[in-house]
């Protein structure tokens, strides 16, 4: 874990250094480690998702598994995420009316200053004349506007939908390829996923460092976020709690399962010493489901629900794994906050799963 956040830092100063350093014929020399940079990520998350189809597609005691136990870990899995979401969306907007309500209470001084040094009478009737300018212009011109807007929407969630198909894409590549024992002996060491994970990190830690507004952005994140730990857990919970209702598991199991928040080894291990190998494997299967919605679905989160949605979803992931294409869905300004709730809910694993094991 430590290791993982070394190669972030190292990114980030990187990307800060060669920012500095970018002055007079250097700064060409930045754009295009930027424009890389970017091209490097995207290359590098499609390689870790046929890795893991790979991964998959060779353990044929997940292969196996996956029409009888794959449907109860593919609710459990679905119940938590959507929960997360629903939970993290509502955090989301008490965060922006709260930044807002502040925002607003600046502007509302500087005009209020504004309006003392001004003429009141001849300004009220500059925005009265300017009011009435606007409407008759939106007015014939509203019918063109629409249909851009309507034109500008489609085209983005063709974008989104065409991102999420390529790392479907290859995740499906490499789960034929593990499943019909098609890929060389080399695929199948974890050191390979571990070295392209770390590349993933120090590549998307310099696009960080290479971001000017950084510092800005993760200052203007409401304290209020802080609190979207609690949020996943409390999100992974109500999950759980709705489908222990339709599944023939006790409550413990079920909680139990949706404690792994996506950290699949640990959580699987933690289950099948205390409750046995079949719960272990539904626990397993569970936890990597939830990772790849994380992956797959990020763009619609963050659509639908807002940028909280897919951190709070990628659970204990989001520092490592899934961090890359957060960074690209929800923006830089949320890497920070992904980094920190990812340590916050991993570091919970071990003892929320024993607990519920133990109940």
């Amino acid at each position: 874990m430590f290791i993982v956040i070394l190669f972030i830092f190292l990114g980030i100063l990187s990307g800060v250094l060669c920012r500095k350093l970018s002055t007079g014929a250097c700064i060409s020399l930045t754009d295009v480690v930027a424009r890389w940079q970017g091209r490097i990520v995207t290359w590098l998350i499609w390689l870790l998702l046929l890795l893991l189809g790979i991964e998959v597609g060779s353990n044929e005691m997940i292969v196996r598994s996956l029409p009888t136990l794959g449907v109860e870990a593919l609710l459990l899995s679905t119940a938590a995420t959507l929960g997360c979401c629903i939970l993290a969306w509502a955090l989301w907007r008490v965060s922006k009316d709260h930044t807002a309500q502040e925002n607003a209470k600046k502007e509302t001084l500087e005009t209020l200053t504004e309006e003392i040094s001004s003429d009141k009478k001849s300004s009220a009737e500059e925005e009265t004349s300017a009011v009435k300018e606007e409407t008759s212009a939106d007015k014939e011109g509203k019918p063109a506007e629409n249909k851009g807007l309507q034109g500008s929407s489609l085209l983005r969630g063709l974008k989104v939908m065409k991102g999420s198909l390529i790392v479907v894409g290859f995740f499906v590549i490499g789960l034929l390829g593990g499943i019909e024992k098609m890929v060389p002996a080399w695929l199948l060491d974890g050191e390979v996923s571990f070295v392209a994970l770390c590349g993933l990190l120090l590549f998307v830690g310099l696009g960080i460092g290479l971001n000017p507004e950084m510092k800005k952005e993760v200052r203007s994140l409401s304290p209020r976020m802080a609190l979207l730990p609690v949020v996943t857990i409390i999100g992974s919970w109500l999950g759980a709690l709705l489908i222990w209702t339709v599944l023939h598991r006790t409550l413990s199991d079920c909680m139990a399962i949706n404690s792994g928040f996506a950290y699949y080894s640990l959580s699987s291990i933690f289950i099948t010493e205390y409750r046995g190998a079949e719960l272990g494997t539904i626990a397993l299967l569970a936890n990597i489901i939830r990772e790849m919605l994380t992956l797959l679905g990020a763009p619609l989160m963050a659509r639908w629900f807002g940028p909280l949605a897919p951190i709070s979803a990628g659970g204990a992931t989001t520092m490592d794994t899934t961090l890359p294409i957060l960074s690209q869905t929800v923006g830089q300004r949320y890497v920070a906050l992904s980094i920190y709730h990812g340590f916050v809910v991993d570091f919970t694993v071990p003892f929320l799963v024993s607990w519920w094991c133990m109940v």
